[in-house]
């Protein structure tokens, strides 16, 4: 997510596990098994909610992935079948970053020390919040921006390139509208949004129950060839994308990935060619036009 200051994206970010499908009862021995091993089981013996970890932007790479002597687990591990915020992007150093790629590829980390090697699993969803520039007012319609242009593109060059290409959806966040911070209106709670998600979630349930996986996000490259076809101006509109954009292999795969989580929300069979230009929509901080 990508806004200025105060236009809500840590709310947003904090309010993601409210719309999620509770954890079956295998994710919460897993959740609970990592959490027993960093020690910070309470009075309950099952975690049963799913966790939220919003470490700071000075958190070491071995924090954030785990380390230690005896290899600990870090905050990759301590977020299974939860939520990992990462406030400020890019303010997090680059080392930091880089580590993220294996569990967002792999879902799993392997911390290897000399006395020890040892694997932790880590499937967790990645949110991220950043502002469009330095001072954080790029976008903002009643604001005007102090950076210089090599100022702003030496801050968006903080998130490479490789980090936004597993990243499935790039979100703008304007500010919000006096008028629509004083309106009576009620938007959607979490709990109407939550029902939505639920129904995709069944139909993907059912859908992969032959292939051990549970979602969308698990798909691999020969799953997603299987369960997410696609007709010829669709394709065309991929191959457009792909060539003015110039996205990757590995982006092509989550925007079919994406495409087939909106037809699902959708509760439709296949996958319209409105699915993938909403999709491509949501690559738009790829290397090209973000500078990673």
């Amino acid at each position: 997510m990508v806004g200025p200051p105060g236009s809500g994206k840590t709310m947003l970010a904090k309010r993601f596990p409210t719309i999620l499908p509770n954890m079956s009862f295998e994710e919460s021995l897993e959740t609970t098994l990592v959490h027993s091993i960093f020690g910070l089981l309470t009075e309950k013996p099952l975690i049963v909610a799913r966790p939220f970890r919003s470490p700071h932007h000075t958190v070491s790479d071995a924090g954030l992935i785990g380390g230690g002597q005896l290899p600990r687990p870090g905050e990759v591990s301590l977020a299974h079948n939860g939520v990992l915020f990462l406030d400020e992007l890019p303010e997090f150093k680059r080392n930091v970053l880089e580590v993220l790629r294996q569990p967002l590829e792999e879902g799993r980390v392997t911390i290897a020390r000399a006395s020890a090697s040892l694997t932790y699993p880590s499937q967790f969803m990645l949110v991220a919040a950043m502002n469009p520039c330095p001072c954080g007012y790029l976008t903002d319609p009643t604001r005007s921006c102090s950076c210089t242009p090599v100022a702003i593109q030496r801050y968006r060059a903080k998130v490479s390139g490789p980090l936004l290409d597993r990243i499935d959806l790039h979100i703008e966040v304007p500010a919000v509208p006096f008028r629509d911070l004083t309106t009576e209106t009620q938007d959607e709670s979490s709990e109407i949004i939550r029902k939505r998600v639920l129904a995709a979630r069944e139909v993907q349930r059912a859908r992969y129950e032959k292939d051990g996986i549970r979602c969308n996000a698990q798909l691999r490259p020969r799953q997603i060839k299987k369960y997410c076809p696609i007709d010829e101006p669709s394709r065309r509109l991929v191959e457009m994308a792909m060539e003015r954009l110039g996205l990757s292999a590995r982006a092509y795969n989550r925007i079919l990935k994406v495409a087939r989580s909106i037809a699902d929300l959708e509760q439709r069979e296949r996958i319209s060619a409105t699915d993938i230009a909403e999709a491509v929509q949501y690559r738009s901080l790829d290397r090209k036009t973000f500078g990673g």
